[in-house]
């Protein structure tokens, strides 16, 4: 019976032993089964994604050059150099494990690369501290750079004396003429994305479309060689060649950069558009940054960034009466010489407006009421055109509108609805007040005269060229006939009298500082009243100066808008607050270095007032 119990109790724990060895391998079964059939093709798909890499190949940012290829802006390729702090220390003992005669021990390593790679870019003229390499090389991090911009041929000596650095390529945006132009073309960031001007309007074309490459990486973090597959090239971006002149532009910005400063202004802007075709020739403002210096000791010095002269909009005062005088003389309603009795004062909708200086009634003409810019005479003429009329002009002379010229932020100024005009609207309207616009739609309304009465939008993008080579002219702006040839031809004629000088003073014009020996000149003088911020009225000590005009006015050829922010003297540091001296000096060095011929004849004298 012992025997028996015995041999029951072996054979129990034999059962127990082979069921526990059934269930074990039941369960190796169908975890093998699950991996295999179920979980495996994700398995499979996780480790080819942990070993699989896709590698950037990056677009070449397209060139910015002038009309004449000039370069403007383009990228330059370079390195920089990087290291991966965590890893860093194993490496370089691996190596060292590898070779202990030829490559030292890790601490030694490191205090070889703090002490030598100073020496080997600061000869590039760059500056690398040691403690900034130490701490980046010891960092708690999986990547650092170490220094960017770097030569490529010095790079490529970097990597060959120490390895455990890595070269990758940076592309450096360059701009060759520091601040000259800035405004325009911007700038972009350390990730190459545009930040101002065309290089963030046109960023997405400048880009281009970055190429891409699929490799295996191994254990080390290193490629596979042979594994390259699923390539796609880089296009790179379009080529952008410019209206602007360079060489008219560094002059043009000097002028106006000095014409602020003697004239205490807060900024000088100038604008010059080719006379027929609206092309925009300098388009320049004080105090421009300059990309390539240190942006921010720039911008303590009250530097900017971005471009006023189309993202700025301001009252352009009487420069602006010019759209009246046009209007009444298309609509027939005086003719140059007619003469008006012109009171001091006048009541419009219970507004009473006043010219700058008192008088009683004067027999000026219609000349000379633009000529002495008086904003009596001009209301008058407005009330003979009348409201809708007006208003009509105004909107075709591109009032309130954006010129669509390519530029971020353009702002499209402020011209109220005719539904919204009010009472004093009209008394405001026709002298350049109640209204709002850019130095560039100021310009462009002078521009339209000179170009027989046809407002071309202006335009600034002259033509681009795509990767492949191909050239794609800029599209034809839109031309808008405003007034006829004849009635531009006459006010361009009869606003002459804004320029001409009078030794008595009665038949002087508002602007004759900006006269040019051997040219006739036609333009117009501006004067508006800022907003005090602390009333939130008209200021009486603060204004913005402007002045527009088209050079020679018998051939027109150049037009040239300036407006300057609350000068506390004239342009030239005289007396006054008169932006004519600067035009007489863009103007003057336009006639002459594009070799513009002497007008026929200085053009007869005309009558402002009558005697």
């Amino acid at each position: 019976m012992i025997l028996d119990n015995s041999s029951a109790r072996f054979n129990k724990r034999v059962r127990m032993i082979l069921a526990v060895i059934v269930l074990l391998v039941s369960a190796l079964v169908l975890r093998l089964t699950w991996v295999q059939l179920i979980a495996g093709p994700s398995l499979a798909s996780q480790a080819q994604m942990q070993r699989t890499a896709v590698i950037t190949e990056p677009a070449h940012r397209g060139a910015i050059t002038d009309r004449n290829g000039k370069i403007l802006a383009y990228t330059m390729e370079a390195r920089s150099l990087s290291v991966h702090p965590k890893r860093l220390m194993d490496f370089m003992q691996e190596r060292h494990d590898l070779d202990p005669d030829n490559v030292p021990e890790p601490k030694q390593r490191l205090e070889e690369i703090i002490n030598e790679l100073p020496k080997m870019i600061n000869d590039e003229g760059d500056d690398i501290r040691s403690e900034d390499l130490r701490e980046k090389l010891t960092a708690d991090s999986n990547y650092e750079v170490l220094v960017r911009n770097v030569d490529p041929d010095v790079a490529q000596e970097v990597v060959k004396k120490f390895p455990e650095i890595t070269s990758e390529r940076q592309d450096i945006r360059q701009y060759p003429n520091g601040a000259v132009a800035e405004n325009v073309i911007g700038k972009i960031s350390m990730d190459n994305q545009g930040q101002f001007g065309l290089e963030l309007s046109q960023d997405g074309r400048l880009q281009g479309i970055n190429g891409s490459r699929t490799v295996d990486v191994a254990g080390d973090g290193y490629a596979i060689p042979g594994s390259t597959r699923d390539e796609h090239p880089a296009v790179n971006g379009d080529a952008f060649e410019l209206t602007l002149d360079l060489d008219a532009q560094t002059v043009i910005q000097q002028q106006v950069q000095q014409a602020r400063e003697k004239s205490g202004a807060k900024s000088a802007n100038a604008v010059v558009l080719d006379a027929h075709t609206g092309e925009i020739v300098a388009m320049a403002s004080s105090d421009t940054i300059n990309p390539n210096g240190d942006i921010d000791k720039q911008l303590k010095q009250n530097k900017v960034f971005g471009d006023r002269t189309t993202a700025n909009s301001y009252e352009p005062g009487s420069v602006a009466k010019v759209m009246t005088a046009a209007a009444a003389l298309q609509e027939g309603k005086t003719t140059p010489d007619e003469v008006l009795q012109v009171p001091g004062q006048i009541e419009m909708a219970g507004v009473t407006v006043k010219d700058a200086w008192s008088h009683g009634v004067v027999p000026f003409t219609t000349t000379g009421i633009f000529g002495k810019s008086s904003n009596v005479g001009t209301l008058m003429l407005a009330q003979r055109v009348g409201e809708e009329k007006m208003y009509e002009y105004f909107r075709n002379f591109g009032i309130g509108q954006a010129t669509g010229v390519g530029l971020p932020y353009e702002t499209a100024g402020y011209m109220p609805e005719l539904s919204q005009w009010s009472g004093g609207t009209f008394a405001n309207l026709p002298i350049g007040q109640g209204m709002s616009m850019s130095l560039l739609q100021m310009t462009s309304i002078y521009q339209t005269l000179a170009n027989d009465g046809v407002r071309v939008e202006p335009r600034i993008i002259r033509s681009v060229t795509t990767a492949d080579g191909s050239v794609l002219p800029a599209e034809e702006p839109k031309k808008t006939t405003v007034v006829s040839p004849g009635t531009a031809r006459k006010t361009i004629d009869m606003f002459r009298a804004v320029t001409q000088s009078d030794p008595t003073g009665v038949q002087q014009g508002t602007g004759y500082k900006a006269a040019i020996d051997g040219y006739q000149v036609s333009g117009k003088t501006g004067t508006a009243q800022q907003i005090d911020e602390k009333t939130g009225a008209y200021s009486n000590s603060q204004y913005w100066i402007t002045f527009a005009g088209v050079a020679p006015a018998d051939n027109p050829r150049f037009v040239v808008g300036i407006m300057l922010d609350d000068p506390k003297r004239g342009t030239d540091g005289s007396g006054g607050q008169s932006a004519a001296p600067l035009y007489h000096d863009i103007a003057s060095w336009l006639m002459d270095h594009y070799n513009v011929p002497l007008s026929a004849d200085p053009g007869p004298k005309l009558m402002l007032e009558k005697k």
